[in-house]
């Protein structure tokens, strides 16, 4: 199946840009809703970071080194690199008895406007402190310790990689379908959108087993905590906050969204085929809206869907629109 129209930019009166895509929707029963080919193979990114965390908080190594729900948000996130984020998983490391260099996900300059000014202005390179997946990589730090495995986490065939692979498969109720190296060096694994959203409707319904207790606990810590998952001027940070931390929501690169809603029993996956960020954002917000989880009205729906897009006069001069056949 071909991916759908899902969300259109008009100006001038006429449509200008198209943002395709696939979309599913599950309950604990499979799919309900989808749009697009909910069987085409994604790789999540870091839409799929409450799965990596999973054996996390399964094998006890979470409680051992007295994690904090703030911990499991970092766990689950993919921060702006500001101070707050940085400090905390500085702090994290260090009561590992471990530091900066036994991360392995590499160095980039922060998103977050303040940090990026900082260092440069006192010509300072950053560290891997300031990656996006620190958070996810202290998570792996610490279930390495605690299985006592070696320093290399991000390799393929570590126990804590294969861990996730095994975590992956069992909660998108299929086998993977090949996996990548994402930009913070640790293997994705691809699956179909529609597993994706298993996955995610699997942590809107957990059990009262082992699993199910580790699921509640990352999905209340991401909803709890919003601005540790991304951060300021983030869409990950406005969604859940302007649900309440209802609904916990996470982007991945590519244009990969995902939503998992407890309160509805409800998982939600999109990948945006042409990989941009504005579409996938702009999707998962109309999505939102149309299961009952966002109120229409709120400042955030325009922020990302409905308000006008302004020129550098601030001029109103395009719209983004939903294609007929997403809106229906």
């Amino acid at each position: 199946m071909a991916a759908a129209d899902l969300i259109e930019l008009w100006r001038g009166g006429l449509l200008e840009s198209v943002h395709r895509g696939h979309v599913a929707v599950c309950d604990a029963s499979g799919v309900v809703q989808s749009w697009g080919d909910p069987d085409a193979v994604i790789f999540p990114r870091s839409s799929c970071k409450m799965i990596q965390a999973l054996p996390l908080v399964e094998s006890g190594a979470a409680d051992a080194a007295g994690l904090s729900p703030q911990h499991l948000a970092l766990a689950c996130a993919s921060h702006q690199g500001a101070a707050d984020h940085v400090g905390r998983v500085g702090d994290w490391l260090a009561a590992l008895g471990l530091a900066e260099p036994d991360l392995r996900c590499g160095a980039h300059m922060p998103n977050d406007r303040a940090e990026a000014r900082r260092l440069t202005c006192s010509d300072t390179a950053p560290c891997q402190l300031h990656n996006n997946c620190s958070g996810k990589h202290a998570g792996f730090l610490t279930l390495t310790r605690h299985l006592g495995a070696g320093p290399e986490y991000h390799e393929l065939d570590h126990p804590v990689q294969r861990a996730v692979l095994a975590a992956t498969e069992e909660v998108t109720g299929a086998p993977v379908a090949g996996h990548g190296i994402d930009g913070c060096s640790a293997p994705n694994f691809a699956t179909t959108v529609a597993g994706l959203a298993r996955a995610m409707a699997a942590f809107a319904n957990p059990g009262a087993g082992l699993r199910g207790r580790a699921m509640t606990r990352l999905v209340h810590a991401m909803g709890a905590h919003p601005e540790l998952v991304a951060g300021e001027g983030r869409a990950c940070t406005a969604l859940m906050r302007a649900m309440g931390g209802r609904v916990a929501v996470k982007t991945g690169a590519e244009a990969v969204f995902v939503a998992i809603a407890p309160d509805r029993g409800l998982g939600v996956a999109l990948k945006v085929a042409d990989g941009g960020t504005r579409g996938s954002e702009a999707a998962i917000t109309a999505l939102l809206v149309r299961l009952g989880l966002l109120d229409a009205g709120h400042p955030v729906v325009a922020q990302y869907l409905t308000g006008p897009i302004r020129n550098w006069r601030g001029t109103a001069v395009a719209e983004l629109r939903q294609s007929a056949g997403f809106a229906t």
